[in-house]
This record gives C-alpha cells, structure tokens and sequence, in this order.
C-alpha cells in the first residue's frame, strides 16, 4: 500500500491527507464547478492584476463572472473577505465558495492559483479549461527547496488545461512547454500595444495585461470589449496604488515582497520619480530566508534611502530579518536604515527622509488588512491607513 501511494504522490506521503481532505470537500459539495468555464491563473508576482484584469473585461462584456483572488472574492456587487494572508483558500472553504457561485448562476471564475495550493491538492476538482502563468521567479522555496521543485507545482496547473497561456519573456517558458497539456499559447512584451502601454506605465504590467488579453480571446472576446475592459480597469487595491498628499511626495503602497517584484516596482518608480527614491519594506518571518540578501542587494542598487522594516515577522526577530537582508547590500550602506515598529519606519520615510520631489514606495503589504508580529495573532492594519497618519503630522 506504502509503495502504491509513493506512486500515486510523488511529491510526498505528506501529501495524502491534503488530497483526501479536498476530494471529501468536492464529494460534500457535490463538484459545484462542473457548472462553471473555469480560468486559473498563477505565476510569482502579477497573480492578482491579471486575475482582476481577465475578471474586469468579462465583466465588461456582460459574462456573470465571480473572481477569488489574494485581495478578496467577488461575487456580482459582493465583495467577500477570503481570509488572513491566504491567496488559495482551505478545499472546504474553496469548495463551499465555489457551490454558492454555481448556485447563483455565474458561468464563468476567475481563480488566483499558488503553488502552495497545486502542490497540495487544495484546487482538486477545478476543472480548469484556462491555465496562465505570470512568470515564475524567487519566492517560497521555505517549502519547495528548489526552484524546478517550485516551477515543478505551478505546472501542475497546466497538465489538466485545454490551454495553457505561458509567458514566452520569463525563464519558465521552455520547461512549462514541455510539462503542459492542451493547446499551448504564448504572449510576450513584443505584443504589448499602444493602448496597454498608455494604460499601464510599469512593464511587468504590460506583461500582465498582455496575459489577461491572450485569455479572454481565447473566450472569443471581440477587440473593442478588450479596449473597453483595459481602459476602465480601476487597478487593484494595493498595487502600485497611489496616496495622494500636499507635500509633493510621491506615495506609493504596492504588495511586492520577492526580489523580482521589487526590482520590476523599484526600476518602475524610479522612470517616475524627478527626486530620490526612498524604499520601505521588509521580508516575512519563518518564510524563504533565502530571498532576503537578494531584496537588500536589488534595493541597495535602486534607492536612494532604503527603511527596513518588521512584514510580517511571525516570532521571529526583526532584528536579524533585517540583518540578514543588508547581508545582499553592495554599496550604499550608507543610506540604509533599520526601524523594526512598521509604522515608526513609514512615518520617519515620510516626514524625515522625503521632501519634495521624492517618492516613497512602501512594500510587501499591500491590501492586506493585518500584521503577524508573533506567530499567533494576526493584528489590524492598514500602510494606506499608517500613511494617512503620517501624513497628518504635518
């Protein structure tokens, strides 16, 4: 039996019980998705601006659509709160969801997938019929210890897919195209329109929209809805999300918590910003340690002022989180500041180190509406709130 079970999980005896537990959820409630046109999208960063973009345009054209994402789930006019730092929900949870959007008549979801997710069977019975990848780079190898284990899970996505979107720019293409199924389709920055680039200055965006695009005409969505979709796409909370203020600071809250992410949203601002470039930001607790001398060095190398700051620290000592990220710093040390109170960190950016003329980007929070300072209690919080209240003392 042993033996038998090897085969069947490869990845791991482990693995069983988390297949069991979602198969009893998809059994209970009764493969609610077999009702539904299923498009799941997964990638390291820009899951969740391709998702909500691919879920704006059908909308746009009239498609009942639901969208479960990082930020929240959408249901028509409902917006549903998916829980504390989770993108891919429990299988009882995902598959409770999923019967109340079949149950109410939508045809068609939108699922943000994450390896975490595929690796353990959490999306089993989601019968995706549109698989896409953002790109595949750095992030929770905590858990994956390698990155062809890492890319390895995200494939998993596309081996059950009538058509697997891979990004043809990113380093996972060639070996996405040899584990997918389905009829394979590429999109690239070299078919970024004029159109995608007014909408969205950052490139990786471009990228992002260029994915949504490649699905939804796959949906057989005519140009001029796309058109529509993309220039009435309001954004996503957190995401490059702009604060605005009398100071002449450019303030800017973006979720970018890998080193791509940050490199991609720091190389961004940097097009924008007339003055210096002032980084805060910091690096999970109990999470991939391997990432966090890559974020200092991709900093260091792009801002002017760098804060280091508590994320979500989870026990573990702040002090040697940022520690370990100035271990990656190349220069400008100088210029690199250690505040481990979030909110003493995003006040002393704003109302020491910026003037105007600067730009300010906060990052790896996002939308998120708590903070894990202990490794049990997930605490309020808001960096679109802590900056109101910076700004206010003034």
């Amino acid at each position: 039996m042993v033996d038998f079970l090897s085969r069947l999980f490869p990845q791991g005896l482990k693995n069983v019980f988390h297949f069991f537990i979602a198969l009893g959820a998809v059994i209970y409630y009764r493969y609610p998705v077999r009702k539904l046109t299923v498009i799941g999208v997964t990638g390291t960063d820009g899951k969740t601006t391709t998702a909500t973009l691919i879920y704006h345009i059908l909308k746009t054209v009239g498609i009942k659509v639901a969208l479960v994402s990082t930020v929240a789930a959408y249901l028509g006019d409902e917006k549903i709160d998916t829980g504390f730092h989770v993108t891919s929900p429990d299988p009882w949870s995902l598959q409770k969801l999923i019967k109340r959007i079949a149950d109410e008549g939508f045809t068609h979801l939108v699922l943000e997938v994450t390896s975490h997710a595929l690796d353990q069977h959490r999306l089993l019975g989601s019968n995706f019929k549109i698989g896409v990848v953002t790109n595949i780079t750095h992030e929770h190898l905590d858990y994956h210890k390698t990155y062809e284990a890492y890319l390895a899970a995200k494939a998993k996505l596309f081996q059950k897919t009538r058509f697997s979107v891979l990004n043809a720019t990113d380093k996972s293409f060639d070996r996405l195209k040899q584990l997918a199924q389905g009829k394979i389709i590429s999109y690239s920055d070299e078919d970024v329109s004029q159109l995608v680039k007014q909408r969205f200055l950052e490139p990786y965006n471009q990228l992002n929209a260029q994915a949504a695009i490649a699905v939804v005409q796959l949906l057989d969505i005519d140009e001029i809805t796309i058109q529509k979709g993309i220039e009435s796409f309001p954004g996503v909370e957190g995401r490059m999300q702009e604060v605005k203020n009398f100071l002449g600071i450019k303030i800017v809250i973006d979720f970018a918590h890998t080193p791509n992410a940050l490199e991609q949203a720091l190389k961004s601002l940097r097009k924008q910003t007339q003055g210096r470039l002032i980084a805060v930001f910091g690096a999970a607790g109990k999470r991939d340690t391997g990432k966090r001398p890559l974020m200092g060095k991709v900093a260091s190398e792009l801002a002017d002022e760098v804060v280091l700051t508590a994320e979500d620290p989870r026990g573990e000592d702040v002090n040697t989180i940022i520690t370990q990220i100035k271990g990656g710093v190349s220069g400008n040390s100088g210029h690199m500041h250690g505040i481990v109170d979030r909110q003493e960190a995003i006040n002393f950016a704003i109302t020491k180190l910026a003037r105007a003329g600067d730009t300010v980007g906060i990052f790896g929070k996002g939308h998120e509406r708590s903070i894990n300072l202990n490794g049990r209690d997930e605490l309020p919080w808001s960096d679109i709130k802590v900056v109101q209240q910076a700004l206010s003392l003034y």
